[in-house]
């Protein structure tokens, strides 16, 4: 069980409690605007546990992020406390990966069931994560508090797709599929521990705000301007990285005395 109180508290959320689509897309917006995409224990060599007691004490009481497995799961216990009907899909990332390579089922979202009409929800994806609900219905553009998005079908699939400038462009392709937690643990160990993994060998975080996205990619702070232009500067110290992740990304950074050495290394690239 998700402590509901503290996770209110944590996101700011002062709305109702009824399994509504109010209140799903209140949630997901104060979920995505407070708690942050980042991957700093895989980049530390630290466990990524997914359990809720784990996630809840990482995610609420620490004040920290995490990435889809941690988010989605998290916001999927709340959701359920609250009565709804959640299903936990998997997803192959498409988005900055070249057409010809098969990619794994990597990426978590969220299938919920509301007065019959179901809904896709995804709080964990990162610079382009979705700050609203989408119905679950295919070819037809759906507002969010960013981007629109769409869902584009294709047999028993669907592929999410964002629009920017005047081009569509694909995040992620899923199946309905329902997926347990062993499911995801074994890829997020895969994420989270081999030595390949984006998520051990870069920094990455993001998080959105009312009219804009924040992003950073080890030593690169990007400002992404809804509708508008994006603002870039390097990062040149660990300190400048800290300053990054605590004013932009609202993380309180964990004490561990490994952390000034590995962003360091973000930026010297050794």
């Amino acid at each position: 069980m998700i402590d509901l109180d503290a996770y209110f508290d944590r996101i700011g959320y002062v709305g109702e409690r009824a399994p509504t689509l109010d209140t799903l897309r209140a949630l997901i917006v104060r979920h995505t605007e407070t708690i942050a995409f980042e991957n700093l224990d895989p980049l530390l060599g630290r466990p990524v546990r997914l359990d809720a007691a784990s996630l809840q004490q990482k995610l609420v009481r620490d004040r920290r992020g995490g990435y889809c497995f941690e988010q989605n799961l998290l916001l999927s216990h709340v959701l359920q406390d609250l009565g709804f009907e959640v299903t936990g899909l998997a997803a192959r990332v498409l988005w900055n990966a070249p057409d010809d390579v098969a990619v794994p089922r990597a990426h978590m979202l969220l299938r919920i069931e509301l007065a019959g009409t179901p809904y896709i929800a995804d709080v964990g994806f990162g610079g382009m994560t979705l700050t609203g609900a989408l119905r679950l219905e295919a070819d037809i553009e759906q507002a969010t508090p960013h981007e629109p998005f769409r869902l584009v079908a294709a047999g028993t699939e669907f592929t999410l797709q964002t629009r920017i400038a005047a081009s569509w462009k694909s995040l992620y392709r899923f199946d309905l599929q329902p997926q347990l937690l062993p499911d995801y643990e074994v890829t997020n160990w895969y994420l989270s521990n081999h030595p390949g993994s984006r998520f051990v060998n870069n920094l990455v975080a993001a998080r959105p705000v009312r009219d804009r996205r924040f992003a950073l990619f080890n030593d690169e702070f990007v400002v992404h301007h809804v509708g508008g232009p994006s603002e870039r500067r390097r990062l040149t110290s660990s300190n400048d990285i800290r300053a990054a992740l605590e004013e932009h990304f609202l993380l309180r950074l964990p004490a561990v005395p490994e952390l000034d050495a590995r962003l360091t290394r973000v930026i010297t690239g050794r």
